[in-house]
């Protein structure tokens, strides 16, 4: 499930201080839900782009994107989540 654009322009928006504050909120509620015991840290978080082949015979543009994933390390193996097109190279 993707988040919502909207929800993206707005986070984009925020300064230092709002972004300090949203992060306290999410991790608060992540160790409520119990996915982040009280104090343990987090895992240290890449946020890449790449440009992605689609492997159609046909296409003329590939690469595509740039699209955007985040990388980190869970028990000892590399994980990575796709992000999208969320964010803009300024």
């Amino acid at each position: 499930m993707g988040l919502d654009r909207d929800l993206l322009d707005a986070v984009r928006d925020l300064d230092e201080h709002e972004l300090r504050r949203l992060h306290i909120l999410t991790r608060t509620r992540l160790e409520a839900s119990g996915a982040v015991a009280a104090g343990e840290d987090l895992p240290d978080v890449s946020i890449r782009s790449q440009m992605i082949k689609c492997g159609k015979d046909s296409c003329t543009t590939c690469p595509h994107g740039p699209y955007w994933y985040a990388y980190w390390r869970e028990d000892g193996k590399r994980r990575s989540r796709y992000l999208g097109r969320l964010l803009d190279e300024d």
